[in-house]
C-alpha cells in the first residue's frame, strides 16, 4: 500500500481541484446545475482516484485507478474548452488551467507506466 500524500501529482491535482472551484465561482448562476456541476466533480475525481488507488493491494489495481484519474482529466479538459468557447473563461484563465491539467495528466501517466 502506497501513501498517496507522498505523490506530488496527488498534491498538485488536489490543489488544482480547489482552483477549479474558484474558477467556476465566476460562472453564471444558471450554470450551477450545468457546466459547474460537471467540472467540479471531474476535478475532484482526479485526486480522489489517485488516493483510492493507493489503497489497493496490487500495482495492477492501482494502475486502473490512475486510468480513471486520467479519464477524469480528459473529461475536465473538454469542459474547460467548452467554458472558454462560451466565454465563461478568458483565454488567459483557460491557458493557465489547461497547462496545469496537462502537466498533472502527464505526471500520472508517467507514474502509471512505471508500475
Amino acid at each position: 500500500m502506497k501513501n498517496f500524500r507522498s505523490l506530488s501529482f496527488w498534491s498538485m491535482s488536489k490543489e488544482f481541484a480547489v482552483e477549479i472551484y474558484g474558477a467556476t465561482k465566476t460562472f453564471p448562476r444558471s450554470e450551477q446545475f450545468g457546466l459547474t456541476s460537471q467540472m467540479r466533480p471531474s476535478a475532484v475525481s482526479i485526486p480522489s482516484n489517485i488516493a483510492e488507488g493507493t489503497s489497493r493491494k496490487s500495482d495492477k489495481d492501482f494502475s486502473r485507478f490512475l486510468d480513471i484519474a486520467i479519464g477524469s482529466a480528459h473529461e475536465l479538459e473538454t469542459q474547460l474548452e467548452i467554458a472558454l468557447e462560451i466565454d465563461y473563461l478568458t483565454k488567459d484563465e483557460y491557458n493557465l488551467l489547461h497547462n496545469k491539467l496537462v502537466s498533472i495528466t502527464k505526471m500520472i501517466g508517467t507514474y502509471r507506466s512505471k508500475l
